[in-house]
């Protein structure tokens, strides 16, 4: 092997590892909080979050979960994704009218602090319950087992969910072909 094919490998090597590296997904700070006020609560002159990140990523999860919660073409089928008296109506305009679809209660919000510092960007994730009693966020990315507490978490559970406006809603073949809602990522917990 000549000096220059070496050269040729080691940077090779090189930027491999380095690309490998940078492939790491970056963890952020974050907050599950089952409603508005238990965020405002906890906030202090220590705490990550302020009132303005409280209160905006509050309005983010909400304008999330009009945009983004799932939707059903019963109540039943809401139901047995989100459990009993956790669902609402919303009513669709259709061609020959309007019909009901069901979603899932805002059963919480996730609130992550995307620039690591205390006045950085925050990102918020609406939280639904499941059939299991545990939470999910509206990508369905990861399943909690409470919608209350603090973890490191990865930025990828702060990405922009799917809109499920004017989509069709799921039945109950469609829900089951999925494995059901919040059951395609992995479990995770927080901490007190």
């Amino acid at each position: 092997m000549t000096k220059r094919s070496r050269h040729v490998s080691i940077a090779i090597v090189g930027a491999t590892a380095f690309t490998l590296a940078g492939c790491k997904e970056e963890k952020v700070d974050a907050a599950a909080f089952p409603d508005l006020q238990s965020c405002l609560a906890e906030t202090s002159e220590n705490s990550i979050f302020s009132k303005d990140d409280c209160e905006t990523a509050f309005a983010e999860a909400q304008t999330l979960h009009v945009e983004a919660a799932p939707r059903y073409d019963s109540l039943e089928v809401c139901e047995e994704q989100h459990g009993p008296d956790a669902c609402s109506t919303e009513e669709a305009a259709t061609q020959g009218g309007s019909s009901r679809i069901f979603m899932p209660l805002l059963a919480g919000y996730l609130i992550g602090n995307m620039m690591g510092g205390r006045s950085g960007m925050s990102a918020a994730q609406p939280l639904y319950k499941t059939a299991d009693g545990r939470f999910t966020n509206a990508a369905r990315s990861s399943s909690f087992s409470t919608n209350r507490g603090a973890a490191k978490l990865s930025t990828s559970q702060f990405t922009r969910p799917a809109s499920t406006v004017g989509k069709t809603p799921m039945t109950r073949a469609t829900a089951a072909s999925r494995g059901g809602f919040g059951r395609t990522g992995g479990s995770r917990g927080f901490g007190g």
